[in-house]
């Protein structure tokens, strides 16, 4: 391989594992030419070369599965281009169901998997011992096969990528430590090396198990830490049949690989171990770390019980790598949102040899584009916060994290570990009101209320969980009298300057030239029309601006606001987040109460839907907010945090002869499907434009000075009716429940996929959303005359489409 240093490149990655190879090989598909890839050591030395190799095609979401399947499909073409054998085999994976919430599972995953357009068969257990004679399905109610799934050598397929990149041009260089960064005017401009400096344009981290170290000398936050991860290898089995699928046991926590006569046995064990604490050895590579039989004998004695044959074979090797974990199990990808130029590919989570393809291409394409290339928010490195990078919350959260992979994928499941980091200052009073708390971003957020006696616990599974009935007293307090939720993890962000007026009009697609006091709904569209974020923007003042957006998008929309900023604008963003406590009170009874709170008058004519008023509550000064994510009469009070508590405990007493409620999130979510309100990250992302979300209203084409996205949804209205729309649909039957990725039927044939849903207890069934194409457009006439269907667990059921709510379509209730 290249043994000179050059004195500058194009692009400087970091990294010579699978995902850093990947990316230099992509990035020369894509013409550059004047790439620099620098490896401490050897390629593959730190966690690629001991890795099980295995190739999945079905991920946790359509995006993800895309991904690793272009990996498969890679992989399979590389030694017809390079020469280089990669090993790559489609020996296809079985994944069994012990129990009847596992066989749910996997039957949506199946389900999914029609979208992707992945074979994938339910099969019983005895199909299942047939693909796998040894196994033992005394216990086995059901499993899954996907014939495409492959596996490959990791060793091999990083050298052919390696090849393949340096046929390309790129310059591949071992044995070149990177001490630190070279940065300029908020920029990456190169590396600093042991061997001298390298001047670059972009600078890629792909230092695995590194990443977080090599981070924090440019002053970017990336998250993750190793743990230990183990596998045994048997002595040879005569009776193992070659060839055999991949099999997961996943109620076991463990995974089972044929090689050439062999077993490969791998664990996903609760309770994992992290590793490197105190830093990795300076002379770490290709090492493995120390045995403990005991921290395996569980996870051994459940595979004899899967595979009795193993009670009387030998262990060869007996096996412990560290690979990294990030906080939330999926890996960082993307632009960091700290420096301009630098890029991260990192923490993959086990899952680095299928996700190297489709994560290199992408960030490749990403630096070439200067924009993610598709929806990426799963893996996109702005979704960090800076606790997250913490020794501590990493060390404790990584315990957890790698045992998840295996873990049953219930809805609305909660991380056990790193929890209260962060805590609304009305916590314990909403915990008193028998508050059960998940964490979203850190923050602990009350997602439903238990009854007096009931435990405050969630009792987990694929259809009505424990708290169906308490979300239904509170879905309907909202609807029928007055309900309180505590919304103070809003991200708000305080926008002034004499240029804030212009700088915010070119962000925001709607016009926010109102008058002081007025509330503009809006979205921050990208060049292509894509959303980038989806907020309300509160005029305070002439120069003083209020944004308040979602709470996984903080670190995002600064970053949008500060990539946004003409250099000579005079404008300044606060954020402004932990400054206000917001208590939300919603129903048709929440005038009649906050009116016994304060002398300001609360009727319509004198407080209009969508403005904002700063007002007496109480012992405080607040500013209440007349907007609603429910579709209720109601206020958003924004209280400066110390005032919160006894705000909230006034609103209470105030709605006592109302019968108030306070209601958690998961009944937000309910009250915001029936009304077909739209989540970012979820129903609406960057790749899904303003007009095919239906929220071209907010879009104000006639302002002066236009906006970000203006021209791309001009020329998508011209092109006639849209291909791509955002339907709502009511299900006939009101016993399935869904909740993302679903495939969507029109006349017997997939037209789309679920973004979310959930029960809607107004509706008297479950109301989903997403997104539905037909080549001739979707228009009402097209929708009122087709069979919808929507695929849940692997059976159809008949829905009703609509392209407004089905709540409310008129918004009587709200504007009253």
């Amino acid at each position: 391989m290249t043994k000179q240093l050059p004195t500058s490149a194009q692009v400087v990655i970091v990294g010579g594992g699978v995902i850093g190879c990947s990316v230099a090989y992509h990035l020369t598909k894509l013409g550059f030419t004047d790439v620099v890839l620098l490896e401490r050591r050897q390629l593959t030395c730190g966690t690629t070369w001991h890795a099980a190799g295995l190739v999945p095609t079905l991920r946790a979401t359509y995006n993800m599965s895309m991904l690793a399947n272009y990996s498969a499909t890679l992989y399979e073409q590389l030694e017809a281009e390079t020469g280089q054998a990669t090993g790559f085999v489609r020996n296809g994976s079985l994944t069994i169901a012990t129990n009847k919430e596992r066989l749910a599972e996997l039957k949506r995953g199946a389900s999914m998997a029609k979208v992707a357009g992945f074979p994938c068969d339910v099969i019983s257990p005895d199909q299942a011992k047939e693909l796998w004679p040894l196994m033992n399905v005394d216990d086995v109610l059901g499993a899954i096969h996907l014939p495409m799934d492959g596996m490959t050598s990791p060793v091999d397929v990083t050298q052919a990528l390696a090849k393949g990149a340096r046929l390309g041009g790129a310059k591949i260089i071992e044995g070149v430590k990177v001490l630190d960064m070279k940065i300029r005017d908020g920029k990456a401009v190169g590396v600093i090396t042991e061997q001298g400096d390298i001047d670059a344009e972009y600078v890629v981290n792909c230092s695995g198990m590194w990443a977080r170290e090599f981070g924090k000398k440019a002053g970017v936050n990336v998250p993750l830490h190793a743990a230990e991860h183990f596998y045994v290898v048997t002595e040879n089995m005569p009776d193992l049949t070659r060839g055999l699928p991949t099999m997961r046991d996943m109620d076991g926590y463990c995974y089972y690989k044929e090689d050439a006569g062999k077993l490969l046995v791998g664990m996903f064990e609760p309770h994992a171990k992290p590793w490197g604490m105190k830093g990795i050895p300076e002379d770490f590579f290709f090492d493995s770390l120390p045995d403990d039989f005991e921290h395996l004998e569980p996870y051994l004695e459940a595979a004899m019980h899967r595979l009795p044959i193993l009670e009387r074979t030998g262990l060869q090797l007996f096996f412990n790598g560290p690979e990294s974990f990030t906080p939330d199990d999926r890996y960082h990808l993307g632009e960091a949102p700290e420096l301009r130029n630098y890029f991260v590919a990192a923490g993959f989570n086990s899952v680095g040899i299928q996700s190297a393809g489709g994560a290199g291409k992408m960030l490749a394409e990403w630096i070439h584009k200067g924009h993610a290339p598709q929806d990426l928010w799963d893996v996109d490195v702005r979704r960090n916060l800076p606790f997250q990078g913490t020794q501590k919350y990493l060390e404790e959260r990584t315990t957890e994290s790698l045992g998840l992979l295996y873990e049953t994928h219930f809805p609305f499941k909660q991380y056990k570990t790193a929890r209260g980091v962060r805590r609304s200052v009305l916590h314990d009073q909403l915990k008193a009101q028998g508050a059960v708390f998940g964490s979203e971003n850190g923050w602990e957020r009350a997602n439903w209320f238990a009854r007096e006696g009931q435990k405050p616990e969630y009792e987990l599974s694929f259809g009505r969980q424990n708290w169906f009935d308490n979300n239904r007293e509170e879905h309907e307090a909202v609807r029928t009298s007055v309900g309180v939720i505590d919304q103070s993890s809003f991200c708000k962000y305080q926008i002034e300057g004499p240029d804030a007026e212009t700088l915010l009009n070119r962000i925001c697609s709607n016009n926010v030239s109102v008058a002081v006091g007025k509330m503009v709904y809006t979205q921050w569209l990208n060049d292509r029309g894509g959303i980038e974020a989806d907020v309300t923007v509160t005029r305070l003042a002439e120069d003083r601006y209020l944004v308040v957006s979602g709470v996984a998008c903080q670190t995002r929309d600064m970053d949008w606001l500060r990539r946004n900023k003409p250099a000579d604008a005079m404008v300044v963003f606060t954020d402004v987040t932990s400054a206000y406590a917001v208590v939300t009170v919603m129903g048709p009874k929440s005038r009649e109460t906050l009116s016994k709170l304060t002398g300001a008058d609360l009727s319509h004519e004198s407080f209009a839907f969508a403005t904002s008023q700063e007002i007496e509550m109480g012992y405080a000064m607040v500013r209440a907010s007349r907007i609603t994510y429910v579709g209720e009469l109601g206020w958003e009070l924004y209280i400066p945090t110390e005032y919160a508590p006894s705000v909230y405990d006034l609103v209470m007493e105030a709605g006592e002869e109302f019968a108030i409620k306070p209601y958690g999130y998961h009944t937000m979510n309910s009250l915001r499907m029936e009304k077909c309100y739209r989540h970012w990250g979820h129903d609406i992302t960057d790749e899904d434009t303003a007009l095919e979300a239906g929220l071209g209203f907010a879009s104000n084409f006639d302002k002066e000075g236009g906006f970000i996205g203006k021209e791309a949804l001009l020329a998508q209205k011209a092109e006639g009716p849209l291909k791509k729309r955002f339907i709502a649909f009511l299900f006939e039957n009101p016993e399935p429940l869904c909740y993302h990725e679903e495939p969507i039927y029109a006349n017997g044939k997939i037209v789309g996929r679920t973004t979310a849903g959930m029960f809607g207890h107004t509706v008297g069934a479950t109301v989903a959303m997403g997104y539905v194409e037909h080549a001739e457009g979707v228009t009402k006439e097209w929708l009122d005359n087709t069979d919808f269907e929507i695929e849940v667990e692997c059976e159809r059921y008949s829905v009703k489409p609509s392209l407004r709510s089905f709540y409310d379509p008129s918004m009587e209730k709200i504007k009253c």
